[in-house]
């Protein structure tokens, strides 16, 4: 039996699935549109990217400036403090980012994109004093381009936090103690030509021996050309450059105690702990021109570390009569040898017990800095090892290098610091 064909709407069906001629439109129809989205996302995100990255670092500049502005003026309330963060954020922010805000004088605060932005002031007091926090955290609504919109995202909201801490200069106070080395190589010569005097005895390890020779005998060291700054001279001139810098810090001498002790093959006498620098000023003037003797940093150091451990009520009482309710504690150590006591050779035993006493003032909290000035080997090794950090180690090689390190030293300890936490 034979079957009849399809009805006439059955085969207009068939004939139409058949047909091919319509496709490519309709896809191209479906895909434009995606790709039209996808690029769309890809230009936002780029952007997106840029904007939070400009943010941030407005947050975080208007952090540190309100910081170091509470820092200098304690008076300062909280929101006159986060009212300065926000209105500079939002002068950085919109420089980078043009038309992100308008004239502030034609704005309301609900027009201003970034007027939702919170923050935090904390002022604290611990052993180095006070210090004070700004914390902001902001959100940027960023409206993204039309072909972002065809997949229904209108626009996208970036959120930035930035913190800064500071420690104000007017409440840095801090106990130091130099130990300084007078020893007979101190007598040496720098390469620094001294022209203050046409000619002198240039002192170096080669005629040393011959120091005590007088004129008319076999070996006497006559004055040459050209006279070269000694190392004494050299240590003179950089501790002065310390000292400078802490009375930039207390120049009415109410924060900083200084004292200071001298070394050679035994301790000298030390000048004692006072407020200002003009007692350790006054020691280390006077030190010798030409000093005499061999090395022992174990004394001093001993000294220093009696001085100022925190079991120690004399620098805290001291600071209690200034109302200094915190303090630092520094100790700077400087020599230009070894450990060799009474002799020319290393002694290891003068060695260990310096590196004693350091590790003890380190395990206290004291933070020690050193100095070893055109010093041998295992001069350096020591006073690496004692300092706190590698960053606490100085190794001049001439008398420039010297000042410049105790100069860097005074700005460590006295100088306030305004830092980003976030």
């Amino acid at each position: 039996m034979m079957t009849k064909p399809d009805s006439k709407h059955s085969s207009i069906f068939s004939r139409l699935c058949r047909d091919r001629a319509g496709n490519f439109g309709i896809a191209t129809a479906v895909i434009i549109p995606v790709v039209a989205a996808t690029a769309g996302v890809a230009l936002d995100y780029n952007r997106m990217v840029q904007v939070r990255a400009a943010l941030q670092d407005s947050a975080d500049s208007a952090v540190l400036s309100a910081a170091n502005a509470l820092a200098k003026d304690e008076t300062m309330t909280d929101e006159e403090v986060l009212d300065l963060a926000r209105k500079f954020m939002k002068a950085q922010f919109t420089n980078v980012v043009p038309g992100a805000g308008n004239d502030e004088t034609e704005e309301t605060p609900e027009e201003d994109p970034l007027a939702g932005a919170v923050g935090n002031v904390e002022r604290n007091l611990g052993q180095t004093g006070k210090s004070v926090e700004v914390t902001l955290s902001t959100q940027y609504t960023m409206p993204t381009n039309g072909m972002t919109g065809l997949l229904g995202w209108k626009e996208v909201t970036v959120g930035v936090t930035a913190t800064a801490q500071s420690t104000p200069e007017s409440k840095a106070a801090l106990s130091m103690y130099l130990v300084l080395d007078r020893s007979g190589s101190m007598s040496f010569t720098t390469d620094t030509v001294d022209t203050s005097v046409a000619s002198c005895v240039n002192y170096t390890s080669t005629n040393w021996a011959y120091k005590d020779v007088l004129s008319g005998q076999k070996n006497y060291i006559k004055p040459s050309k050209p006279c070269y700054v000694k190392k004494i001279a050299a240590l003179k001139t950089a501790s002065a450059m310390l000292m400078q810098e802490l009375v930039k810090a207390d120049p009415k001498s109410e924060l900083v105690r200084l004292g200071a002790v001298s070394y050679n093959d035994s301790t000298q006498s030390a000048s004692g702990m006072a407020w200002g620098v003009s007692t350790a000023s006054t020691y280390v003037t006077t030190l010798p021109s030409v000093p005499t003797g061999g090395t022992d940093a174990s004394g001093g150091m001993k000294l220093a570390y009696d001085t100022l451990k925190s079991t120690a009520n004399g620098e805290k009482n001291a600071h209690a009569t200034k109302n200094n309710t915190g303090f630092s504690r520094y100790i700077v150590l400087m020599t230009d040898g070894e450990m060799t006591g009474n002799s020319a050779s290393w002694n290891a035993t003068i060695d260990n017990k310096v590196r004693t006493h350091c590790t003890n003032a380190k395990d206290d909290g004291i933070e020690i800095f050193t100095v070893a000035f055109m010093a041998p080997q295992k001069g350096k090794d020591l006073l690496e090892f004692c300092a706190t950090s590698i960053n606490n180690y100085y190794e001049p090689k001439d008398m420039s290098g010297l000042v410049e390190a105790f100069e860097s030293i005074g700005k460590a300890a006295a100088k306030a610091s305004t830092r980003l936490t976030n």
